[in-house]
Formats: structure tokens, sequence, C-alpha cells
């Protein structure tokens, strides 16, 4: 008979406080540490899939500026676009990095890193649409 608890029953128990394998990529990740609760580690799976929408998000707003034709300074508007495909890059990297962070956090018990990406995207955001407003209003 299988004990419920919290909607999982105890053979999934046992398992929890094992090492697991280094099989499994990131192995600098995985490789130590004692397994969390897969709730956490989904919870910040789908937080590094949110940043990585944004990052794409970004990207894509980068390749519309220069593919559709707007009726701005072409050097704002181009520099807008490389500040978004670059923002898009950048977040992306630091959402994989940000993952990792909170993953070997999360497998050794330790407090999660503050958000370090709000910040950085407000400042790409903010100096795109600053870019696009003096195009705009320069033309």
């Amino acid at each position: 008979m299988h004990d419920q608890v919290g909607g999982q029953n105890e053979s999934a128990d046992r398992t929890r406080g094992r090492r697991t394998a280094g099989h499994r990529f990131p192995a600098r990740v995985f490789g130590d540490g004692v397994e969390p609760d897969p709730r956490f580690t989904l919870a910040n799976e789908r937080t590094f899939l949110a940043w990585i929408r944004t990052a794409l998000a970004l990207t894509a707003g980068g390749v519309a500026l220069m593919a559709v034709s707007l009726d701005l300074q072409p050097h704002f508007r181009l520099a807008a676009s490389l500040v978004l495909l670059v923002g898009g890059l950048s977040l992306s990297l630091g959402a994989w990095r940000t993952w990792m962070s909170h993953e070997h956090a999360l497998r050794h018990a330790k407090p999660l890193s503050p958000p370090a990406l709000a910040l950085p995207l407000a400042a790409i955001v903010a100096s795109a649409a600053m870019l696009l407003l003096a195009g705009t209003v320069t033309r």
C-alpha cells in the first residue's frame, strides 16, 4: 500500500535525498548535490522558459524593425534593432546562467540569488524605445 503525501507516493519519497547520476545535462549542475523536490525544479524550468520567450520576442522585434519599412531615421532604426538583437542574445544567455545557478542552489539547499535579469531587460527595452522615439522625432 502506498501512502499518499502531497500527491506523491512513498516510493517517490524514497528517491529524494539520493545523489543523481552524472549522465544528465549539464553534468556541472546535476553531477552533485541532492535531487530537490520536482516541483521546484519544474518551477525553475518554467521561469527559464519564460525568459527565453522574452528573449525571443526581443530578437523578433529587432528583426521586424529592419524588415518592416517604418518612417524613421535609418540610423536610429538600425541602432534600436541592434539593441533588441543583442539584448535578446544576452537575455537568453543570462536565462541559462540563472537557471543553472538556481538549480545548483536548490540541489544544495541554499537561498536563490536575487532576480538579475529584470533590470537589464528594462534597460534594453527603454534604450530601444528612446532610439525609436529619437528616430521618429528627427525624421
